[in-house]
């Protein structure tokens, strides 16, 4: 199976080519505003040297909602060229080894974080929200392992910070692993988003 795997997330995003049961191609892209500019000339550099794709894998996050968006949007559209499945998995996989076992954390803003807890390339816990640092404290005491966050986060909480490898989703996603939506994706969201409404125009 050819595999391309591909996370916006973070401000750093990267994408893996997995075929023949390795990684043969892979690329970082760093933007502090959109991913859009960098990402389309990469996926051009994948459509020349991939041949046919299999299967198309997008980290959902939790992380940047317009990033995963893009991604969604730009695999979508491959997905109608290559005739591919297009599949998504939590972005957190993406933060330790395909067999390694750890916990994540992270600043999901408005005073809460989320956590989750991966076992053997599965979300075996989350992601979900705490609505407050002590509640994920708490949570923390009564769990065990290595502690990742994609947030560089005071040394208080004793996490390593790591941001989501593209050829670890690639992986996954040929071992059919980790895998929670297929097809339809939609970014994991960690509480309803937030609209501001617009002011009622004034009449008269």
């Amino acid at each position: 199976m050819t595999v391309l795997a591909i996370d916006t997330s973070t401000d750093v995003a990267s994408l893996s080519l997995w075929q023949r049961g390795q990684v043969i191609w892979t690329r970082e892209l760093s933007s502090k505003k959109t991913h859009s500019s960098a990402l389309f000339p990469a996926l051009e550099e994948v459509r020349d040297i991939a041949g046919k794709i299999d299967r198309i894998a997008v980290g959902l996050g939790p992380g940047s909602y317009a990033g995963v968006r893009i991604a969604i949007a730009a695999v979508l559209g491959l997905q109608i060229v290559w005739d591919c499945e297009v599949v998504g998995l939590p972005s957190v996989l993406g933060l330790g080894g395909v067999h390694d076992s750890f916990r994540v954390i992270g600043d999901a803003r408005r005073g809460s974080w989320y956590y989750s807890e991966v076992l053997n390339g599965v979300c075996v816990d989350g992601p979900r929200l705490l609505e407050s640092a002590d509640a994920l404290k708490e949570l923390l005491a009564a769990s065990e392992g290595l502690l990742i966050s994609t947030d560089e986060l005071s040394a208080d909480w004793k996490s390593e910070r790591r941001l989501p490898d593209a050829r670890i989703l690639a992986q996954l996603a040929a071992l059919d692993l980790g895998i929670t939506q297929r097809d339809d994706l939609e970014p994991l969201y960690l509480r309803e988003p937030h609209i501001t409404p617009a002011n009622p125009t004034k009449v008269g």
